[in-house]
């Protein structure tokens, strides 16, 4: 079984069998003709039941042969011009030569003594990507799983700042009188990370949008003082730079105004939004997010870097402290004197991945200008899908793109009933995903059912959101030619 090391003796076996599964996925890649295959649960379970774990093949080929039909065949490939569903990208190759690399070093990325050099790449991106959103001399960072865990630091961070010093403040007694505000497009992610830090649900102050999509900042500083007035604690105002569902930005410099004026931590979830970062055309759409006490960016959306591969950064190095422990046998106090860098001393994770190399990579073969070029050409395919939602009499689009999402709704002529056309959609959607033609994401606006494009390829073309409605406006017109057999 040692001949499965990888180690100084097992080199060839090694170079030998990441070969193959290399030719493999790059044959799958070169021969997907859509998203997917229309595979239900009820078929794909029973083979992977099937299998049993405490039997090995002891052949790589063989295990290959057995990956390709239990997943490889019906994995869901996002790098399709017809995948159009969740804010998942496609991959450059400098990052998925940083994650081979990666994998077979196994750094982890908590200690110095485990990671070296690796600790240093990290500091390095954490300082460029800091540098780009203008938070200071005194910021930092440290990666992260994703956009929820960078969420739930950046709250736990505030949570924590917002104790000293406050008037009648009783320890934990007072964590009921703290306030959370955030958009009410905003991520699910802040009301988890509320019932997480012990604040519960009923912490987030929902603030209303406009039409746009945007957090009404009129609402936020009625909220606000309402707060205030009550003897409560507004703790964090979450603004959103790419709502999931609408790519909305909220005002970010009005919302900086109204943190300063209450004395509010500000927190940006740009998660989506951090690609404009490395725009080309269209920085100015985050303008303000420099003045942000921490921000969620997420690499693995609007980045092209496969999962995960996220960061959370604040304005004051210092704040990361409310994160720290120190444990004797891991990163002991003595280390901060002798100037030794442990990333664990900032993260809420200890063992974590060198994800950093996947970024470091493809800014290295790439550039920051490569990687914005990317995202700005999905940006653009987004207003011209909008456009072709705004002259389609089959649809109603709700807001023009900020950045590359669009949602809509199959609306039929002859039917007036909402709950039958939320119906109608509701299967269209359905429909789609068993055919595998395309992949295309739901939600709701106004308690209505809506569906979504989110457009993170930049091999997507106009012509494949024009077919791929015609696909759903089919599907739509073969249910309710169906239903209508059915009432008759």
């Amino acid at each position: 079984m040692r001949s499965h090391l990888l180690n100084d003796t097992t080199t060839e076996h090694y170079r030998r069998s990441v070969t193959e599964g290399i030719e493999r996925v790059a044959a799958k890649l070169a021969t997907t003709v859509s998203p997917f295959t229309g595979v239900t649960v009820d078929a794909l379970a029973p083979r992977i039941d099937e299998i049993d774990l405490d039997k090995p093949l002891h052949d790589t080929e063989a295990v290959l042969d057995e990956l390709e039909d239990v997943y490889l065949r019906d994995a869901i490939y996002f790098h399709h011009p017809r995948y159009l569903a969740h804010l998942n990208c496609p991959v450059v190759i400098p990052a998925v030569l940083g994650e081979a690399i990666l994998s077979a070093v196994n750094s982890s990325l908590d200690t110095w003594d485990q990671s070296a050099g690796g600790t240093l790449i990290e500091r390095k991106l954490i300082d460029w990507t800091t540098a780009r959103i203008g938070l200071g001399e005194n910021a930092d960072g440290v990666f992260t799983s994703g956009g929820t865990q960078s969420n739930l630091q950046a709250l736990l961070l505030a949570r924590e700042e917002a104790k000293p010093g406050r008037d009648g403040w009783e320890g934990p007694a007072s964590l009921a009188k703290l306030r959370i505000f955030a958009s009410e497009a905003g991520h699910f992610s802040v009301k988890k990370s509320a019932q997480l830090l012990g604040l519960g649900q009923d912490a987030v102050v929902c603030v209303p949008v406009g039409a746009d999509k945007r957090m009404q900042t009129v609402a936020l500083a009625r909220e606000l003082e309402r707060c205030k007035q009550d003897g409560l604690v507004p703790m964090a105002v979450v603004a959103t730079a790419g709502t999931t569902d609408f790519g909305s930005i909220d005002p970010l410099p009005e919302v900086a105004e109204l943190c300063e004026q209450y004395g509010v931590w500000m927190h940006v979830d740009a998660a989506y939004g951090c690609g404009l970062l490395a725009s080309v055309k269209y920085r100015d759409r985050i303008d303000g997010i420099e003045r942000a006490d921490s921000v969620t960016v997420d690499y693995h959306k609007s980045f092209f870097q496969p999962v995960s591969s996220s960061a959370v950064l604040v304005r004051d190095a210092a704040t990361l402290r409310h994160a720290t422990y120190h444990a004797e046998y891991l990163n002991p106090r003595r280390m901060v004197q002798e100037r030794i860098p442990n990333q664990v001393d900032k993260s809420l994770q200890t063992t974590r991945r060198f994800d950093a190399l996947k970024l470091w990579m493809t800014l290295r073969v790439m550039g920051a200008d490569g990687i914005g070029q990317l995202f700005d050409e999905v940006c653009e395919l987004a207003v011209e899908g909008w456009k072709l939602l705004a002259a389609d009499p089959r649809y109603d689009v709700v807001v023009e793109p900020t950045l590359s999402t669009l949602v809509f709704r199959y609306i039929p002529a002859a039917v007036t009933d909402p709950a039958e056309i939320d119906r109608a959609n509701l299967y269209a959607r359905k429909a789609l995903f068993a055919s595998g033609d395309a992949i295309v994401a739901g939600t709701k606006v106004g308690g209505r059912h809506y569906l979504k494009f989110t457009l993170l390829n930049p091999e997507t073309q106009a012509s494949d959101i024009a077919a791929v409605l015609d696909l759903i406006a089919g599907h739509a017109e073969q249910y309710l030619g169906e239903s209508l057999d059915r009432a008759s």
